[in-house]
C-alpha cells in the first residue's frame, strides 16, 4: 500500500516545483513509511510514498519502462500478478523485478488500458506516456483505494488524498456547499464529488486521460448485475461455487513478502476469511478485534469463539469512552473528507491493534452488500408490502412513534421505527440510501444555513442515487437496491472508512470478497438465493456450514457500531458541546448554528434520539476543526 501524488507542468509550474512535490508527497507519509521516490521532466512531475509488502529491495517507484517511455507511480496491490507476468513472459518481456508493479507497467507497456480487465486487485495509480506527453489515472473496479485530482492555472494535480492535493503552491479551493448537502443526507460524499470545490474523485472503474489537448474519463468496468438474475446453476451448486471463489481468493491474497494478519470481528463474513485462510497460511495468523464494556455492542466472545476453532493467536481491545475522548482529535485529523459512519472510531483502534503485529490483514468487508446481510434489505421487502397503506394511517403511525419515550439502547425501537417511517412514499432506492443514511430531508433542510438552503432550494441531494440508478438499466427494486448500496455505501462509505482508519496507521487492508470474480458471481445469484423473508446471507451461509459453528451462522447481524447514543450524554458530552460552539459552526458557511444547537440539546437532555443524524454532524465539524487549520 502506498500514496502517490504529481502535477503537469505543462503551461505553468510552482517557482520552486521540487519543493513543492515533496510537500505533496510528505503529506501522504502515513500511507507509504518506508520509501519515497519522486520522477520529473519537462512535463510532469510523479511522487511516491512505500509501504512495503512485495518484492521489498526491488519494487522502489516511481518505476520507469527500459525504453524510458512509460513511467508509473501506483497504490495497491495486483493479486494475479504472478499469471500475469507468466503471461507477459510468454510473450517476450524481460522483468528486472519480482514486483506487481513492473507487472502492471508492463502490462501497460504492451496493452494499455486493455490490460485493466484484466487485473485482480485493488489500486489507484497514474502512468505517464513521455512520447505522447499524455498522462492516465485508472482506479480499481470496486474503489478500494483512493485518487482525486482537479485542474488548477491550466494544470492538473492528482493525489491519493484530498490533503495532499491541498499542498500544492496556491491552491485553496473552499467548501462546496451542494457536496455539504449530499453529506448531511449520505453521511458520505459520493463520487465524483468532494468536500471542496473543483475536486473531483475518480470513480471506481474509471481513468481519466489529461494531454495538453485536455481531459477526459472513460469507464472500464461496472458491476455486472441485470434484472433478475437466475444464475448459472441451483441453490447448493450455487452456494458451492461462491466458497470456492471465496477460498481462491484468500488464497490470492494471503500474497505477501510480509506477514498478513486478519480482522476478525465475529459476524459471519470476517469469520469466514479466517476460517478459510488460517489452513491456506502455512504458520499460525494474529487476528484482533475490538469489544466495548456494553455487552448489546461487545463482539468479542464471538470473535474468541472463531479464534479458538481456527486457531489464530487473537488479540484484543475493550474500548472505552475514556480512550475514544482522547483519539478524537487524531482520528478526525487523519480524514481528508468528512464522514459520519461512527464505526470509523472502533475501527481506527483496531487498525492501531493490528499494526502493532503485522503490516497486513485481511477484512470481512463487501460480505453484506454482496450477499444482502444488512437489516434494510428485510426492511425494504416489508416497506413494499405497506405501500398500500393510506396516508393518513401513516401519518398516526409516525405520530404515536413521537410520543414514544426516547431511549439510547442499542435497538431502540422508537428509533428503528422512526427510521423506518422516514422512507414512507419515496422511491425505493432513495428509501433505502435515507435509511443507511444521516439526515432525513427535513432535518438537512432545517441544518443548512438559510441563505445556503436558498442557494440550494433547487438541488437534489441524491442526484447521485438517480445517475447511478439511470446507468445501471435496471428496472427491479431490488435489484437496483443490490447496485447501489454497492456503489454508494460500499464503495463510497464503507471502503473509504476502511483505507483512512488503516493508513492512520500505515496498515493494508485486503478484501478478499471484493475479489473480481466472486462480485462477478454474487451479482449473478437470484435474489431469493441471498434473501428470503426474515432470513439474510442464505447462500452463503449454506457455503460456510462446514467452515464456522453454527453460533456464528445463526448470529442476527450486529454491525460494527460503538454505544453513541449513550455516550453523547455521558463521556463526550463536552467534545459535543465543544463542537457545536457557535464560531466553528458559523465558519463552516454551510450549517445553521441555531439548528446544531437545538439538535444537540435535544439529543444530549434526552428529548429525542437524534444519534444517527447528530453524529453525522458532529463528525463534519470534527473534520472542518482539523481541516480548516492544516
Amino acid at each position: 500500500m502506498c500514496g502517490i501524488a504529481g502535477f503537469t507542468t505543462h503551461r505553468h509550474q510552482p517557482e520552486k516545483p521540487e519543493m513543492a512535490l515533496a510537500g505533496m508527497t510528505r503529506a501522504l507519509s502515513h500511507r507509504g513509511p518506508d520509501a519515497e521516490g519522486a520522477y520529473s521532466d519537462s512535463a510532469v512531475r510523479l511522487g511516491h510514498r512505500r509501504l512495503s509488502i512485495l518484492d521489498l529491495a526491488g519494487g522502489a517507484q516511481p518505476m520507469s519502462s527500459a525504453d524510458g517511455r512509460w513511467h508509473i507511480v501506483f497504490n495497491g496491490e495486483i493479486y494475479n500478478y504472478v499469471e500475469l507476468r507468466r503471461d507477459l513472459e510468454a510473450r517476450g518481456v524481460v522483468f528486472q523485478t519480482q514486483s506487481d508493479t513492473e507487472v502492471l507497467l508492463q502490462a501497460w507497456a504492451e496493452d494499455g488500458a486493455d490490460c485493466l480487465p484484466r487485473l485482480n486487485g485493488m489500486f489507484a495509480f497514474a502512468i505517464w506516456d513521455a512520447r505522447e506527453k499524455r498522462l492516465t489515472l485508472a482506479r480499481d473496479p470496486l474503489g478500494i483505494k483512493p485518487l482525486y485530482y482537479a485542474n488548477h492555472r491550466g494544470e492538473f494535480l492528482f493525489a491519493s488524498e484530498l490533503r495532499s492535493l491541498l499542498r500544492y503552491p496556491g491552491f485553496k479551493p473552499g467548501l462546496d456547499p451542494a457536496s455539504i448537502n449530499k453529506y448531511l443526507a449520505f453521511g458520505y460524499i459520493p463520487a465524483p464529488s468532494t468536500a471542496y470545490a473543483g475536486v473531483r474523485k475518480l470513480e471506481p472503474g474509471q481513468m481519466v486521460i489529461w494531454s495538453p489537448a485536455g481531459r477526459r474519463t472513460e469507464y472500464f468496468w461496472d458491476l455486472p448485475i441485470e434484472d433478475n438474475p437466475v444464475g448459472a446453476g441451483t441453490f447448493d451448486e450455487s452456494a458451492e461455487a461462491t466458497r470456492d471463489l471465496l477460498q481462491e481468493a484468500v488464497r490470492y491474497q494471503l500474497r505477501s513478502d510480509v506477514e498478513v494478519g486478519i480482522l476478525l470481528s465475529g459476524g459471519i463474513d470476517s469469520s469466514a476469511v479466517a476460517a478459510l485462510a488460517a489452513p491456506l497460511a502455512g504458520k499460525k495468523l494474529h487476528s484482533f478485534s475490538i469489544g466495548f464494556q456494553e455487552a448489546s455492542y461487545n463482539e468479542l466472545p464471538y470473535a474468541e469463539m472463531v479464534a479458538r476453532k481456527v486457531g489464530t493467536e487473537h488479540h484484543h481491545q475493550t474500548l472505552t469512552p475514556t480512550d475514544v475522548v482522547g483519539a478524537l482529535p487524531q482520528i478526525y485529523r487523519g480524514l481528508d473528507e468528512p464522514l459520519g459512519d461512527a464505526s470509523l472510531v472502533p475501527t481506527w483502534f483496531l487498525s492501531r491493534l493490528a499494526a502493532s503485529k503485522v503490516k497486513t490483514v485481511l477484512g470481512g468487508d463487501g460480505g453484506d452488500e454482496l450477499f444482502a446481510g444488512y437489516p434494510t434489505f428485510q426492511a425494504h421487502l416489508l416497506m413494499e408490502r405497506l405501500s398500500f397503506l393510506p396516508v393518513g394511517v401513516r401519518d398516526a403511525i409516525n405520530h404515536l412513534i413521537q410520543r414514544m419515550p426516547v431511549s439510547h439502547n442499542y435497538k431502540s425501537i422508537p428509533f428503528l421505527l422512526a427510521q423506518f417511517l422516514k422512507g414512507l412514499g419515496l422511491p425505493a432506492e432513495i428509501r433505502f440510501l435515507l435509511w443507511m443514511g444521516a439526515c432525513g430531508n427535513a432535518e438537512r433542510r432545517d441544518l443548512l444555513a438559510p441563505e445556503v438552503r436558498n442557494e440550494l432550494h433547487r438541488h437534489n441531494a441524491f442526484e447521485d442515487v438517480t445517475r447511478l440508478a439511470y446507468r445501471s438499466g435496471l428496472s427491479g427494486g431490488l435489484e437496483r437496491i443490490f447496485y447501489l448500496c454497492t456503489k454508494l455505501y460500499l464503495q463510497e462509505c464503507v471502503l473509504m472508512k476502511v483505507d483512512r482508519a488503516s493508513m492512520a496507521h500505515s496498515l493494508e487492508v485486503r478484501v478478499p470478497f471484493l475479489d473480481i470474480d466472486l462480485v462477478t458471481h454474487a451479482f449473478s445469484l437470484r435474489a431469493d438465493y441471498k434473501l428470503r423473508g426474515r432470513q439474510t446471507k442464505l447462500i452463503l451461509k449454506q457455503a460456510l456450514k462446514n467452515d464456522l459453528p453454527p453460533d456464528i451462522l445463526q448470529r442476527k447481524k450486529a454491525g460494527f457500531a460503538m454505544p453513541v447514543a449513550a455516550w453523547l450524554q455521558q463521556d463526550l458530552k463536552s467534545w459535543a458541546q465543544d463542537l457545536t460552539d457557535t464560531s466553528l459552526v458559523q465558519s463552516t458557511g454551510v450549517l445553521d448554528p441555531a439548528a446544531v444547537k437545538r439538535m444537540t440539546e435535544e439529543h444530549l437532555n434526552q428529548r429525542a434520539d437524534h444519534r444517527r443524524s447528530l453524529w453525522s454532524v458532529l463528525a463534519f465539524l470534527a473534520w472542518w476543526r482539523e481541516a480548516k487549520n492544516a
